[in-house]
């Protein structure tokens, strides 16, 4: 027997070891799937009867748990929500949230629109979009970060009786990013083509709004989970609030906080790009202020196309560079 002929059993065998080992290891891989599958539903019915015997209504009609053998997904024909005792109400259409097998930690979830809710003290909305999407990086024990992007947005009130609704807003995009800096969350955000219907801000006018933001909310991952009643004791870190329209352009930054008496601790830095615009938009939302407005932008106009001013409140009382602006009052 020549040497060719030996080596022919010996890559034979490897060859059925390899075979062997893959269908072991996805014999393996199809078991924790469905385990995982029957998890998920029978972990759901729990929290959905948990929820039920508090007299809460939940629920995730349809749940199905597809995919395999290459993703997960789980999917919903629409969610809802109802608690009587609190008067709270939401529902909204389908939901699907697919994980892939090459990246199991990264799931991506959309939802169908409308979003109805129901709140003391706020009038029922109807809010829908074009497309909805969340991004998840999952680990422990929070998740390293999540995103959520809009298109289309829009919204309106959704009277219970047999009024009319009224436009509130629309936009075109809008996202939003939120993670973890240590005890901290940081979030970064921005949206553009907002429209606020002028019914909705009591006949006031306002031309399309851009925006942007860069905010880290402190000491954000203890208040996870948390029903924050009040927003004494909170702070925030504003590195950068961006709103324009068209050659108008304000940015603040800067820290603000709220002490435990309610009032507003504040040192921001406000810039403005071309005061005169700026002084027209804000002239058309406030009316009665218009002559006032023009006034002290026209002096600030003097300062080059693009000044900057501290703003700074003590104690509630607010001063804009050497200008004193008035009291703020207590927060709740």
């Amino acid at each position: 027997m020549t040497s060719s002929d030996e080596r022919k059993p010996k890559r034979r065998r490897r060859l059925l070891w390899l075979a062997a080992f893959i269908v072991v290891l996805f014999a393996i891989y199809s078991t924790g799937w469905f385990y995982l599958a029957d998890r998920v539903r029978s972990e759901a019915d729990k929290a959905v009867a948990t929820l039920n015997k508090s007299g809460v209504q939940a629920g995730c009609a349809n749940l199905q748990v597809s995919g395999y053998p290459l993703s997960f997904a789980i999917s919903c024909d629409n969610l809802a929500y109802e608690d009587d005792a609190k008067n709270v109400a939401a529902s909204a259409g389908s939901f699907n949230a697919v994980a892939q097998i090459t990246q199991p930690l990264s799931p991506v979830a959309d939802l169908r629109g409308p979003l109805r809710t129901s709140v003391p003290g706020m009038v029922p909305l109807w809010i829908d979009w074009d497309n909805l999407q969340a991004n998840v990086k999952l680990s422990w024990p929070l998740p390293r970060r999540i995103s959520l992007q809009a298109e289309g947005l829009s919204g309106q009130t959704d009277p219970a009786d047999d009024t009319d609704p009224v436009e509130l807003f629309s936009a075109g995009k809008a996202d939003g990013q939120l993670q973890p800096n240590g005890r901290d969350i940081d979030y970064l955000g921005n949206f553009s083509d907002l429209e606020i219907d002028s019914d909705a801000i009591g006949g006031r006018v306002l031309p399309a709004l851009d925006a942007s933001g860069d905010v880290t909310l402190k000491n954000g991952v203890a208040l996870i989970g948390t029903q924050m009643k009040s927003l004494r004791g909170q702070a925030i870190e504003i590195r950068n609030l961006d709103l324009s329209s068209g050659t108008a352009r304000v940015t603040v930054s800067g820290p603000l906080s709220v002490d435990a008496e309610g009032l507003i601790e504040a040192d921001l830095m406000i810039k403005l790009k071309d005061p005169k615009a700026v002084a027209a938009i804000l002239g058309g939302a406030i009316p009665e202020q218009k002559s006032q407005i023009e006034q002290g932008f026209a002096a600030l106009a003097l300062l080059g196309n693009e000044p900057s001013m501290p703003l700074k409140v003590v104690k509630g009382k607010a001063s804009l560079g050497f200008i004193p602006l008035g009291k703020i009052k207590p927060l709740e």
